[in-house]
């Protein structure tokens, strides 16, 4: 039985007059867009949109220096399975179907209405797009800018309630970087400049279009030479990159530093991480899922290949394609990838359908230095690391036995080592020798590893 973390207390705290007029301040501001964006007033979109922002961010930053600077030192989620906001109850369901609403509507609700709904959304976003890309606001322009200034907001609460561990400063700080300009800037501006367009923090198979014969083909035979350079970046992140950086760091250095996904579950999904299953039965699954995922993207891959240089079997490819594109990428990693975090916790994406996660997880599992050590003569079987593990690791477990962790499955977030109140355990890089560790440790026994 998982006990509920330190420093808690029997009821959460009240707001305080200035979180609440901040609440006040970002509600506006999200109001007076919305209102600007399906009325008269959209006719002054620079405006509407840079006094919009201004009080979302405004309330936001307000609110959340407030609550997160009055906490005592240390990552103590405080209250956190008393609030109805992130202990699995009511609420969490009402979050989870106004997010998983928002995807249904936002992927189909042309196909459902005949017209876009936010379109009008779109041209408030214009001034910016125009700037950023040279041309209107397009559906996946405004989708990653939504995207982008969550985890920029979030991130700021997330560095803040972390402010005192330099790895969760570093790491979320990476993510903010890494999104912001990798995979919202500079596919912008290459749009901007007549460029393919690429998302230069995705690979196949995660970006699973990388490698469509069609679309690779198109980068390599550009008129451009940055063409050629994208399909050649393309090809060194999957093939090059990916192996050397997991060898020396585990899929940490991408799951938890670099991936746009990871990136939005460790900053907008932070609050719901401790709601991950934890149960063996939802271990079997993972590793059925995941491994089915990708080895449906390799199939459909190497399919579409074939069928692209012998003119065979186009319908059976392309059919196969389409569907792996709507069932995985935009069901599964969006309407239930996001969607679901305050019921099943922030990961479920990338823990049960992720194919990067799926060749990261067993290069790191039999290929990697990485490895969380632990010390089992401090284990006090508090149940701290196993609650807050977001990929449903016990992590307990291997506390109590002195094991070293290698889970495929663990993403290097750290968080585990960061509530721990003996500090049990810590992330690691050592010798392959040293890898695998068997030996026991109990209370009482300070023998060293």
């Amino acid at each position: 039985m998982l006990i509920e973390p330190m420093h808690t207390a029997s009821t959460a705290p009240d707001l305080n007059a200035t979180q609440k007029l901040a609440l006040s301040v970002h509600g506006s501001g999200w109001l007076l867009l919305i209102a600007s964006a399906y009325s008269a007033l959209k006719n002054q979109a620079l405006m509407m949109l840079i006094l919009s922002v201004i009080l979302i961010v405004a309330g936001a930053v307000i609110y959340i220096w407030k609550t997160e600077m009055s906490r005592p030192e240390g990552v103590a989620n405080h209250h956190i399975w008393r609030s109805s906001l992130t202990n699995g109850n009511a609420l969490c369901y009402l979050i989870a179907f106004a997010l998983t609403s928002f995807y249904v509507f936002y992927y189909w609700s042309y196909d459902m209405f005949g017209f876009e709904v936010f379109e009008p959304l779109y041209r408030l976003l214009d001034p910016l797009s125009y700037a950023l890309r040279g041309e209107a606001t397009k559906h996946w322009f405004f989708y990653g800018t939504l995207y982008t200034f969550a985890i920029l907001i979030t991130g700021f609460r997330v560095l803040l309630k972390y402010r005192h561990n330099r790895y969760q400063v570093i790491r979320t700080g990476s993510v903010m970087f890494f999104q912001t300009i990798f995979a919202w800037l500079i596919p912008a501006l290459l749009v901007l400049f007549k460029q393919p367009e690429k998302y230069l923090n995705y690979s196949w198979p995660l970006s699973y279009k990388d490698l469509w014969p069609q679309n690779f083909m198109e980068l390599w035979h550009s008129d451009t030479k940055l063409g050629l350079v994208l399909a050649l970046y393309g090809l060194a992140f999957t093939f090059i990159l990916t192996p050397i950086l997991t060898y020396y760091f585990g899929k940490r250095w991408y799951c938890s530093w670099v991936c746009g996904c990871g990136g939005l579950a460790n900053t907008l999904g932070d609050p719901w991480r401790q709601l991950s299953d934890k149960s063996e039965k939802a271990w079997k699954i993972e590793k059925v899922t995941i491994y089915s995922v990708l080895g449906f993207v390799i199939i459909s891959t190497l399919l579409l290949w074939v069928s692209w240089k012998f003119s065979i079997m186009t319908g059976f490819s392309s059919g196969l394609s389409k569907s792996y594109g709507f069932l995985i990428g935009l069901v599964f990693s969006g309407a239930i990838g996001v969607g679901f975090y305050p019921i099943f916790g922030t990961r479920v994406w990338c823990r049960f359908g992720c194919p990067q996660a799926a060749i990261l997880g067993m290069l790191q599992r039999v290929f990697s230095r990485f490895r969380i050590t632990t010390n089992g003569s401090q284990c006090i079987s508090c149940g701290n690391c196993s609650t807050y593990c977001e990929m449903g690791i016990d992590v307990r477990s291997y506390a109590q036995k002195g094991e070293n962790i290698n889970r495929a499955s663990c993403v290097g977030c750290g968080i585990c080592a960061n509530v721990c109140p003996r500090g049990v355990l810590s992330l690691e890089n050592g010798p392959m020798t040293t890898k695998y560790n068997s030996e026991l440790k109990f209370i009482g026994d300070m023998k060293s590893k």
